[in-house]
This record gives C-alpha cells, structure tokens and sequence, in this order.
C-alpha cells in the first residue's frame, strides 16, 4: 500500500509546483504584452529641432531648398526627405545632402507655384532607432493640399510589434545563456552534467540565435515602409548590411557561432571530466596522477581557458548592443560604450544566474541537487553584480536623463523611475533569499542518501532474483530423486522428461526476471519519492525556492521594461528638442543689429548694421549694410563675419558674404546648428591696412 501512494503523492506535490509556475509565467507574459504594447510604435532618439522654411511658414518666394536640423546626426538615404505640392507632386531632386552639422538639405526644383507644401521626412538616428515626420510651409498664401498623413509612424505596426519582440527575446536569450553559463563555471561545476540546466543554456543560445536572424530580416521594413511583405526583400536585406545596425546583428551572429563551441565543450568533455571525478571519488580513487596525467590540473586549465573564452564572447555579445545604440552617440560615447557592456554582462550574470538556480531547485535530479555551497557562491556573486549594476546604472541614468526634471517630466524618466522601483523590489526579495541561503544546512550523508535511493531497487531486484534462483535450484533434486527410485524406466522416456523440465525451468526463469524488475522499478520510485520529501521537507530549502521563484518573476518584467526603456526617446534629448522648438517658435521677426566701428585710419568710421532672417535654428539669409556716419552707403573694400556660442564651445562659424551693391553685402544659406546666446563679430577693412572687428551678442533661435 505504501509503494501505491508515495508516488501519487509525489506525483500531486511535483504537478502543484508545475501548476503554480505555469500561472506564473502566464501573468507575467500578460504584464509583458500589456506593456509592449504600450510601447509601439518606438520612439525616436533623434528630434527634429529646426526647419527652414519653418512650420507653418509663409515665404513671399519658393526657396531654392528645403533644409531640416536635428538633434542630433542621423542616416539619410535618397527619397529620405521629400516635399509635395498642393496636388501631392513631388517637387524636390531627391537627393539629400549634409549641410553640416546635425542639418540636412534637398534641392528644389525652379518656378514652384504659389500654396501649401508638404515636407515629410523618414531617417535613422544615430542610434539606430527610426524617426519620421512632416511639416507644411507656403509659398504666397496657404492653399488647400490634396496631400494626407494618416499612414502610421515608421516603427509602428506588424512589424513594430514583431521587432519588439524580437529585441525582448534577444534580451532574455542573451542572459539565459551567459548567466547560465557564468553560474556553472564560477558556482556549480557539477551543473553542467545536470539536464535541465543544460536545456536552460541551451535554449537560451537558440533564443537570441533566433532573434538576432528575425531582427536582421525585420530591420529594412522596419527602418522603411514598415510592410510585412518587405520582411524577405533580400535588397533591402542587402541595404541592412551596410549599416551600423546590420553589421553589429552579423558580428553577434559570428559570435554565437564561438559561443555554441563553447556549450559543445562545457556540456560535453566539461561534464563527462566531472562525472569521472565523481566516480573516483565514490570509488575511494583520489584521481590526482592517471597514467602521468595530473587529473585536477587538467580540470582547473580547462576551467580556466572555458572561463576566458567565454568572458570574451560575452563581452563581445553585449558589444553588439553597446556599439550600436544608446551608448554609441551623444556625450562621451568613447565611455558609455565599455560602461553599457560592464552593465549588460552584470544583469546576465544575476539574472541568469537566478534563472539557472531557479531550475536547479525545481528541475534537477534528487540525486544532483544543488548544494549549500553552491548557493553561497551564487549568492556572493550576485551581490558582485548588483554592486557593478549599480555603478554603471547611475552613470548611464545621468547621461541619459541629464536633470531632475527631464526625470519626472518625459516618458524616458518615467520609465527609469519604474524600473528603479522593479530593482529595488527585487534587491529586497534578493535579501530574503540570501536570510535563506544562510540557514541552508550541509548534511553530508544527502547525497549518499539519494545515491542510495537510486540505487536500492537495483540491489532489491538483484536479491529477489537471487532468492528466485535458489528456489528453483532446490526443486531440481527433488525431481531427481524421484527419478532415480524408478532405475526401470526407458533413456527416450529419461530424455523427454529432462527435455520437459529444462523448458519449464526457462519460461519460469524468465518470468522471475520481470518480476524483479518490476519490483526494482517500483522500489527505485519509493526511494525517489522518500528522498524528494525529504527534501522537500527542509524548510529553508523550501523557502529559498519560493522567494527565487519571486525574484525570477519580477526579473521577467524588469526586462520588459528594460526592453521598452531601449526604445525611448532618452530624456536629455526630448527635454533639449523641447527647449529648441519652444525658443524657435517664441521668436517673431528677423534679427538686426547695429555695431558703430573705427578702423583707426582717415575715413574709417561708420556703422555696420546685421539683418538675420528668420534668425531661427537651421538656414538663414543674412545682409550686412555698412554706412558713414552721415547715414551714407559705405564702399568697403570687405566685410567678414563670425558667428560664437561659447557656452557650446562651438564657433567660431565664419561667413564671408558677397558684395551685392555699393556698402550692401549678403549671404545665403547662413547655418545655425543650435539655439543661444550667439556673438556675432563683424570685421570691417577701410583700407589695405585698416581693419578691426567689432561684436555684439544676441539671441538666436
């Protein structure tokens, strides 16, 4: 009756756990969807900072072109800027070039007609991340325009959604299998011969193999025209390749070829190197010289060259990220990238490292179950990465984010914000784990025991074949006794019955084997269910598993919002292009001004007036008059002019305009690369040797 009921009960225990954590994950895939979804499309990590014609802009005149300034470098291919005239024409050549700067241009075509224009625009920035929109200008007076903007944001869509997930599963790939990986090296060598930690890894390295394939396909529509048809557009594919983002998916994939080297040696000659040292050591063997072979040396070089290869392919791997997005632009990129790395390695360590333990508590074999010291090592570790977590976090957090107001203020800080809050919750989860892993006791006769119960069935088995054997035996004499009292019988009737009785005494051989086989198995399952509620029974074991597979849960959304954060706009950029446009639009009018010089020699006095129009970020026409003092037109031989804003460190910009008329002179296409405070420096030459250089400061932009 007791061999019936512990494996049922076994069995309920192991189906409640399995029930539980299928819940579990269950929720947390619906908190992941609910915000992803939230997040679609991504937003853009580049603004649009400036225009010329501005929005919503009357010329008198059609502009020769149509320039845009951002804030910050972005890739332009042809048709990247187009503009439209009121019956949807397109009026431009096409072809964008870089004016300097973070500002681009496109040439229009001559004799434009009088209405409303449309300027649309679809780049990528530096960060890899898409960016579109469009604003409208006019020529002469507004006009109706047949020209419609409902298609949605580049991004956005099937495909938005579908490179959102990929980046998520890449994410969590990446710290299954380097978390995986660092928690059997540096904690649990006995790990790689386990397994389901080997699935663990394993599927970790097919995840982000696969996602990093899926995102490689997915780029060109998605930085496009975001259609699913153009998923498998191999000259779009062809396109990809030549970015920065396509050669840093192709570098992770060239890596994950090293990386399942790497999984082929820890689960194969790694593992198989253990199990030997196991059996010696179960076998009363020291194993330390085997045939001149120093075993232990052996297994520390080969520990050590596993741990360096795969320091150096993990590092690699999170350089694929840091290479190409956040970390590769903005303010000191030459730090933030080596930073970003140590940040990525340090969030797969710990989270993976989780994930592995998680399996090894729930998953692993009663007889290769994970031991105190394992844990403690984990433990240390984890609080190793925690710390390193930390650093690069708020580094990041304040490159990123830049004041205190841009945290509370944008979405970028929001998120920040939450996931602070996320870490914080799974720090203080953590710090019960570790109150458990403290109370964790090292009995030595544990892996004795579930040995023992492994093997006991075998041993029960072996007995009851034994003893069926012997009772066979001893019936074989008596046969023979009684033949032996008949001598009279014939040799054909002797033979026949000896024919007879080695038949019968097979088939009941054979029948006694399934029987202590049967016995073996079923006693063999008693002893693994004893020896699971035994350890069940352990109240800190059972305690760490339930604060891990908190941690593990929490883990799973922190990722997500990880994920989404990747996508955002930072916050030092949104709150910049907020200030540049909201400086842009508060100006009205062109800028003039007036600065009184004298050259020192005869006739060297007058006043050299500057107009600047619209004196707006982006292109600006510029006129300088230069005048005697009676108010007369000066004829200069040349004037020159320069543009600082020192509290960027940018300038001095010089402009040397052209003479247009008697003391008149002009300039085109005068960039302005950002909002300020500007000192405008003229510098007037009288004569061959009479010059000076006045200045004046003025708000620009």
């Amino acid at each position: 009756m007791t061999q019936a009921i512990a494996p049922r009960a076994a069995a309920t225990t192991t189906g409640g756990v399995a029930f539980r954590v299928r819940v579990l994950l269950l929720l947390l895939l619906a908190v992941i969807g609910a915000v992803l979804a939230g997040a679609a499309p991504a937003s853009a990590h580049a603004a649009l900072t400036g225009s010329d014609p501005q929005q919503g802009a009357v010329v008198s005149r059609a502009p020769a072109q149509v320039s845009l300034t951002f804030s910050e470098k972005v890739a332009m291919s042809d048709g990247s800027v187009r503009v439209l005239d009121p019956k949807g024409k397109r009026v431009d050549t096409g072809k964008a070039t870089d004016l300097g700067g973070t500002t681009y241009g496109v040439k229009l075509h001559s004799g434009l007609p009088d209405g409303t224009f449309t300027v649309t625009y679809q780049v990528v920035s530096a960060d890899s991340h898409p960016v579109s929109g469009a604003f409208t200008f006019s020529v002469g007076a507004p006009s109706q325009t047949s020209v419609a903007l409902s298609d949605p944001a580049v991004g956005g869509g099937v495909v938005g959604a579908l490179y959102g997930v990929g980046r998520y599963v890449s994410y969590a790939g990446f710290i299954l299998l380097v978390g995986g990986a660092a928690f059997v090296l540096a904690c649990w060598q006995r790990g790689a011969g386990v397994r389901p930690v080997q699935r663990l890894v394993v599927s970790g390295w097919l995840a982000l193999t696969g996602a990093t394939l899926a995102l490689l396909l997915l780029r060109g529509s998605y930085v496009g025209s975001g259609k699913v048809g153009d998923i498998f557009d191999l000259t779009l594919l062809g396109q990809v390749l030549q970015t920065k983002s396509g050669a840093a998916l192709v570098s992770r994939l060239l890596l994950l070829a090293a990386g399942a080297l790497f999984i082929a040696v820890l689960f194969g000659a790694y593992a198989r190197r253990d199990e030997a040292d196991v059996t010696d050591a179960s076998g009363k063997d020291d194993g330390s010289d085997k045939g001149g072979v120093d075993v232990d040396a052996e297994k520390r070089d080969l520990t050590f060259g596993l741990a360096i290869g795969g320091t150096v392919v993990a590092a690699g791997l999170a350089a694929s990220w840091a290479m190409a997005e956040h970390a590769s632009t903005g303010i000191q990129a030459g730090l933030a990238m080596p930073v970003d790395v140590l940040h990525l390695l340090a969030v797969a360590v710990w989270l993976g490292g989780l994930s592995t333990l998680l399996v090894a508590l729930f998953r692993a074999p009663a007889e290769t179950q994970i031991d105190a010291v394992a844990v403690r090592r984990f433990s240390r570790l984890a609080f190793g990465s925690v710390t390193v977590l930390a650093a690069t976090g708020i580094y990041q957090s304040w490159r990123q984010v830049g004041s205190w107001s841009a945290l509370t203020g944008t979405w970028y800080g929001q998120l920040l914000l939450i996931k602070i809050g996320l870490v914080a919750v799974l720090v203080g989860i953590a710090w019960i784990s570790r109150r458990w892993t403290a109370q964790l006791s090292e009995v030595p006769q544990t892996k004795a025991m579930a040995t023992a119960g492994a093997k006991a069935g075998t041993t029960a088995g072996a007995k009851a074949l034994a003893e069926l054997r012997t009772k066979q035996s001893t019936k074989v004499p008596a046969n023979s006794r009684d033949s032996s009292s008949e001598g009279t019988d014939s040799t054909d009737s002797d033979s026949r019955d000896a024919n007879s009785g080695g038949s019968n005494s097979v088939g009941s051989n054979s029948g006694n084997s399934r029987r202590a086989a049967q016995l073996a198995r079923q006693q063999a399952a008693v002893a693994t269910a004893r020896q699971k509620r035994l350890r069940d029974a352990d109240p800190a074991r059972a305690g760490l598993r339930r604060s891990v597979l908190a941690e593990a849960g929490v883990a799973v959304v922190l990722l997500a919002v990880t994920t989404v954060l990747t996508s955002t706009e930072p916050g030092r950029t949104e709150e910049e292009a907020q200030q540049a446009t909201s400086s842009s639009s508060q100006r009205s009018g062109p800028l003039s001004l007036k600065l009184p010089f004298d050259t020192g020699g005869q006739d060297g006095k007058g006043t050299a007036e500057v107009t600047l129009d619209p004196a707006r970020v982006g292109g600006n026409e510029m006129h300088v008059f230069v005048e005697r003092p009676n108010g007369k037109a000066f004829d200069v031989p040349e004037v020159k002019v320069a543009f600082t804003l020192a509290a960027k460190k940018i300038g001095p910009l010089p402009v040397t305009p052209d003479r247009i008329a008697t003391g008149h002179w002009s300039a085109i296409g005068v960039q302005i690369p950002m909002a300020g405070d500007w000192e405008i420096a003229v510098t007037v030459r009288t004569s061959d040797i009479d010059q000076t250089t006045v200045t004046k400061n003025a708000k620009i932009g």
